[in-house]
């Protein structure tokens, strides 16, 4: 049996063994459900993606863009939406 301790933040460190054998990733989000025996925590799971959501991301046939190019229209919208 695995042991973690608390600590001062209120962070528990959830031994590597349980996190590969789960496929839990930095940044997995949990749901924490209180239980007579303790705590439970939960995965909480994406919604799968549907092809009619995302497909228009795939069909783009005009000119090529630079990479810088792409990093300016995104800082340009993150601005907008500021």
């Amino acid at each position: 049996m695995a042991t973690t301790r608390l600590s001062s933040k209120g962070q528990v460190v959830l031994p590597s063994a349980t996190r590969t054998s789960r496929k839990w990733n930095a940044g997995t989000e949990f749901q924490v459900v209180e239980t007579p025996e303790g705590v439970l925590l939960r995965p909480i799971a994406f919604a799968p993606s549907r092809l009619e959501d995302v497909f228009g991301m795939a069909g783009y046939s005009g000119p090529r863009r630079s990479l810088s190019e792409m990093d300016a229209a995104v800082r340009k919208e993150a601005s907008r939406r500021r």
